[in-house]
């Protein structure tokens, strides 16, 4: 997987747009013998994938980013907001609150509050002695914040440690703040990422080989329900050039979905590149892309149960994994809760197929997506997802 970091001299505000086209796909068939096809349209043409059409070389990332002339002081802390920004704009923020592999005086470890936005036009670190960890810690940073940048308490926050949800959530609702479980505050894993260098591992008290304290979770896939899956799909690839130009109007076509600020990102990848796709198909797309309610089905003495009810715009999709081993397409989605996406026979095509799938995704530094189209003959899509696979931080 290639590897990224953030390009703070190239910030703008992500977006995106549906997909134009879909071109006729591979079969593969699912248990319920659903046939996984789509049809032709001009535009930019959604192809099927194929497994040679991967170029290593077609990435590249950017090495100047967060390449400052001076070290900084690892023992010190940030408090920044971008003097260009309008404070009023910045109302999502990304948080992390763990240990890091740092001693303190006491041989006990540090812990680090490391906040920032999605544009990283808010930057802010503290560090924390083990002993006053807690909800009211917290609150109280977060008002801290606020107050020395100037800026209005944000409306939402994300955070990725579910071990850590108690404490944010209780915070965050005293403050009258949404906090979002989510992966997919992709600044702040990439922020952490590029700290670990160039801050944690100069720190005096810098323990080698520590483990994190609070890793993340993997747990096993659980089922969705019947009506939630699509009635179509297919392994596409779509140019990036093509998705690029979309990316630029996801308001304007009212879909739903979400884009990444890959400029921010620092990723830089060629536009003849072919980046892997999900596309499924159904006449059920708007309920599908953006659904009230969603039923899990669990084998607890063959009942049926609701779990909770979300919209599936909002459910903070993270990643879609192939899974060749029980043959079948993992879908990330939160902090930690997968779901059994689709299903195919296994078959020696089939996963290789996959395989060739995941070799691209990891080849186009984890870039892939999520689309879902209304029906066979449409044009646009209900519902697009640009999403990167990122492997956890080392802290």
């Amino acid at each position: 997987m290639a590897t990224l970091t953030f390009n703070s001299s190239r910030i703008k505000s992500p977006s995106i747009q549906s997909l134009k086209a879909i071109s006729k796909s591979h079969f593969l068939t699912q248990p319920n013998n659903l046939a996984f096809l789509f049809s032709s349209k001009n535009h930019h043409q959604l192809h099927h994938f194929k497994p040679n059409s991967v170029s290593e070389s077609s990435v590249s990332v950017p090495k100047e980013a967060f390449d400052d002339s001076e070290e900084e002081d690892p023992t010190s802390e940030l408090s920044y907001l971008d003097p260009e920004a309008d404070p009023a704009s910045v109302t999502e923020w990304e948080l992390d609150f763990c240990s890091r592999p740092i001693l303190d005086i006491r041989g006990k470890k540090i812990w680090e509050l490391v906040v920032c936005d999605s544009s990283l036009s808010l930057q802010y670190t503290k560090y924390f002695p083990n002993n006053v960890i807690n909800s009211v810690t917290l609150k109280e940073a977060v008002v801290t914040i606020s107050e020395d940048l100037g800026v209005p308490l944000p409306e939402k926050v994300r955070f990725f440690r579910s071990q850590m949800q108690t404490i944010i959530t209780k915070a965050c609702k005293e403050l009258g703040i949404k906090p979002v479980p989510s992966k997919r505050c992709l600044s702040l894993l990439l922020w952490l990422e590029e700290r670990y260098e160039s801050v944690y591992m100069r720190h005096p008290g810098f323990q080698k080989g520590s483990k994190p304290l609070l890793a993340l979770d993997n747990p096993f896939p659980m089922e969705l329900s019947e009506n939630l899956f699509g009635e179509k799909w297919a392994f596409v690839q779509l140019p990036f050039s093509a998705v690029r130009e979309d990316i630029s109007s996801l308001d304007k076509r009212f879909v739903f979905g979400a884009g990444l600020d890959l400029d921010l990102l620092g990723i830089e990848v060629d536009d003849n590149t072919l980046i892997p796709g999900l596309a499924v198909a159904t006449s059920r797309a708007k309920p599908l892309a953006g659904s009230n309610e969603i039923f899990l089905k669990t084998k607890l003495k063959g009942q049926r149960k609701c779990v909770g009810a979300a919209w599936m715009n909002g459910l903070e999709v993270c990643s879609i994994e192939a899974d060749t081993s029980r043959g079948c397409l993992i879908l990330s989605v939160g902090i930690s809760t997968r779901y059994v996406y689709a299903t195919y026979k296994k078959t020696p095509t089939t996963t290789s197929e996959a395989e060739a799938w995941e070799a691209a995704k990891k080849a186009c530094g984890g870039l892939h997506f999520l689309a879902i189209q209304e029906d066979l003959d449409s044009d646009d899509c209900v519902g697009f997802w640009l999403l990167l696979d990122l492997p956890p931080p080392p802290v």
